[in-house]
Parts: structure tokens; sequence; C-alpha cells
């Protein structure tokens, strides 16, 4: 594990988490769906105030209520030790306490360096101009293919330790650096046996419909994709969702609604990369075809995002991209507000921005593009989750009868959620109840 110390609290069925600061609930509404409009900035809503205590039994926030009511009902003796008690009380002092982070978008798997991709971008080389000279995508899949599954593995739990560190409870994993019907699968069975051996929550997504491999054109990979991979791929039950890079000079919009539609005749739902770089009419499509999200959004027009808040289609911002790769942060957030259209943001992780921390993200939301740090929490908690778990168990909220998946922060503050893009503001991290990642080495 390496940067932290994990301790499971195995044994101990109750936890009694008390003296806790600011309290960034987010409950407020049905929490079956996200927080939209003037409801994102509404704080006196959205934080409960210092002094509340949070009882967890098997894994569920059981009540919340004052530290010393439930003391007194539930711990008497306490701060003296009772080793015979069956509850474990954490005195966090004044720290705050906020949702466990949801990363709705990540590339997990893969293996190479693009490291130098960076000074071509420096002298002015673009996205596709890298892809032509042989960087981008289909450089990291022939790494990928040739790398053993155990290697892939170990990095792959690497990365995810590091989310965790930082806070992260739950996170997406796309397929999409195989490009080849193996490789997809070792992905996704990578993704799979992390998610096992984690105690992240993490949800698979193919994304075959990445690129298109040197040895095949781009017809003959299209039907190798409706014929072969998405059939295979649901038969083993791999992938929860099916991704589609609609993008101009990757996968026009005729090509993303046949593999998109082949996929929900195979049972499988999509989150789309949409309107990068262009507004080619991706984030329109997505809401069309009943997609759970348009991802990147960055260039699509004001009536797609109309159109796809209107279809329960969530963008998904991911400004790390864009920050990396030397361009304008200039994506339309605090528009989203205005409107009320719905959106989420996350890492994007992959070899072109190795940003696995969404305190990092929420640092360039909030230190660059001038967002709330509790708008950017919502948008990191709350509404994600709400695009990732059914609605009859939500997470990324801390009320009462709800999953105990939640960050105790180093400071009295949940805006400090997002101030420390050098290290990670998270004191501890609980998963289901149980404390995951231990910060000792950061304590104030």
């Amino acid at each position: 594990m390496g940067f932290f110390q994990v301790s499971l609290v195995f044994g101990v069925v109750r936890t009694l988490v008390v003296n806790c600061g600011e309290m960034a609930h987010l409950s407020v509404g049905n929490h079956e769906f996200p927080l939209t409009g003037d409801e994102l900035r509404d704080k006196e809503r959205l934080i409960h105030q210092p002094g509340l205590a949070i009882l967890i039994e098997d894994g569920m926030i059981n009540k919340i209520a004052d530290s010393a009511d439930l003391i007194s009902e539930f711990a008497p003796w306490f701060p003296e030790k009772n080793p015979n008690a069956d509850i474990d009380v954490i005195d966090i002092n004044g720290k705050s306490v906020v949702p466990g982070f949801v990363d709705c978008h990540t590339h997990l798997v893969w293996d190479g360096d693009r490291s130098d991709e960076l000074s071509l971008r420096i002298r002015g080389k673009s996205y596709k101009d890298i892809a032509a000279m042989g960087g981008g995508i289909n450089k990291t899949v022939s790494s990928t293919r040739v790398c053993p599954e155990k290697t892939l593995f170990n990095s792959a739990m690497a990365r995810v330790n590091e989310a965790i560190r930082n806070g992260t409870t739950t996170l997406e994993a796309k397929s999409g650096y195989g490009l080849d019907l193996n490789t997809e699968i070792k992905i996704l069975e990578v993704i799979s046996k992390v998610n096992r051996d984690s105690e992240c929550n993490i949800f698979p997504t193919w994304l075959g419909a990445h690129d298109f491999p040197k040895e095949m054109s781009k017809k003959e990979y299209i039907e190798h994709l409706i014929s072969e991979q998405l059939p295979i791929v649901s038969e083993l039950g791999l992938a929860k969702w099916t991704d589609v890079f609609c993008e101009e000079g990757w996968f026009n919009l005729e090509e993303t609604e046949r593999i998109v539609k082949t996929s929900e005749d195979l049972g499988m739902k999509s989150r789309l990369h949409v309107d990068e770089f262009t507004d080619s009419g991706g984030l329109q499509l997505a809401s069309e075809l009943g997609s759970i999200s348009g991802d990147h959004a960055a260039c699509s027009d004001d009536s797609a995002r109309d159109n796809a808040a209107d279809a329960g289609t969530m963008q998904t911002f991911l400004p790390g991209t864009p920050y990396v790769l030397g361009t304008k942060l200039d994506l339309p957030i605090n528009r989203c507000i205005d409107e009320e259209w719905t959106f989420a943001v996350a890492t994007d992780f992959n070899p072109n921005c190795p940003i696995i921390s969404l305190p990092h993200i929420g640092s360039i939301l909030c230190h660059r593009m001038r967002i709330d740090p509790i708008v950017a929490l919502a948008a990191v908690t709350r509404n994600p989750a709400t695009t990732i778990f059914d609605s009859e168990n939500p997470r990324g909220i801390i009320a009462e009868g709800r999953v105990a998946d939640l960050n105790i922060l180093r400071t009295s503050s949940v805006d400090s959620w997002c101030q420390t893009p050098g290290s990670s503001p998270v004191e501890r991290t609980m998963i289901s109840g149980n404390i995951v990642n231990f910060n000792r080495s950061h304590q104030n």
C-alpha cells in the first residue's frame, strides 16, 4: 500500500464518529437525482454545522445526531476506554466530513509511457498530430497488448490505492487500450480482479470503440466490434456499460449509434465520449440514445445541453484533460448552474492525463475556473453517484439509511477538500463503514 496505512475495522459491528466539524451531507431533496441550479450553492441546506456524530452499523449510517446525545446513549464511558464495548468510538476533534468521492470516468488499466508527448504539445503539436506521428492511443495499445496480466493488475492496484488515498470510494474503469478481442477481455478481467481485491467500488465499461487498430480498416473493425467483441463481452458479463469515442476523426454519429444500439440489444447501456475537440453532435446523440452520460462535452452547443438535461443524460466534464493539453479551461459549468443543466466532474485518468486525485481536479475547478467548492464537491460525489448506483442504494451523500462512504478531512471546513493540490486533503476514508485509508504521515 506504500504511502498510507490501511486499517480495516473487522469484528466491530458499530462505529461512532463523534465531534464532527462541518458535515457536507448533500442530502437535500430526492436522493435518486443529482443536484442542479441554485441548490448546488445552498450551503445552509447542504452542510450540517459542527458538533454532530455519526453512528454506523453494518456499513450503513444508522443515525446522525448531536455528539453528546449519541455518546450518552451508545458510549457513556467515553472518553475512557472500554475494551468490552461492541462499539468503536472515533473522536475526530472538529474535523470536517464529506461524502466519499465518486470518479465516474477513468481509464484505469494500461501499460506504457507517453511522457514525451508533453514536449510535442509545447512545440505546437495537437492531439491529432501526435496520434498521426505514432503517439496517442495506439502507442498505449501496442504496450498494453504485450503486457502480462499480472503487471497490468499490479499497476492498476497501485493507481486505485492512490485514488483511495485521495478520498475516492467509487470508480468507473474503462477498457479501450486493446482494440482487439483478447486484450480488451484481458483489461476487463483485470478490472474485475482489482474490484475484488480493492476496497474501492469499481464498475467496468467496455471501450473497444476507442480508436481503430492498425491491422484493420475502419469498416472491418466496426464489424468486428459488433459481431465479436460486444457479444462476447456481454456473454462473459465483463462490463456494465458501453462507451464510444464519438469525435471527428474517430467514430462518427452513425457508427456510434450503431455500436450503442447493438450494446443495448445485449443489455448494456452507454456512457459516451463526446464533443471534446469540436461540436460534432455527440452530446445530442447521447441524449437521443438515452445514454447515462456524455463525457467531455467541452464543445457541445446549448440546445444539446438542454436536451441532455431533459433526457437524463449527465454531462460529465473532465477539466484535467484541457489542463494537461494546455488548452483553455472554459468549460461552461457556471452556465450549467444558471440553466439548471445537470453535470458531474471526473478525472479522466489515462496515459495522457495521469491525474487520479479528485481533490486535484477540484483545485482546477475552484482555483482556475472560479467554481465554488461546495458546487465542485457535489459534482464529484452526489451527482456522479446517480449515474453509477441504482435508485435503491444511492451514494455520494451522508444521510441516515445510506452506505457509510465518507471522508474525514484535515480541517474543520468542508471547503478544504479541494485546496491542497499537491497532497491529499483527507485524513481518513471510510468505505461501507470500514476505515480503508489513514493518512498518518500528514497529520496536522
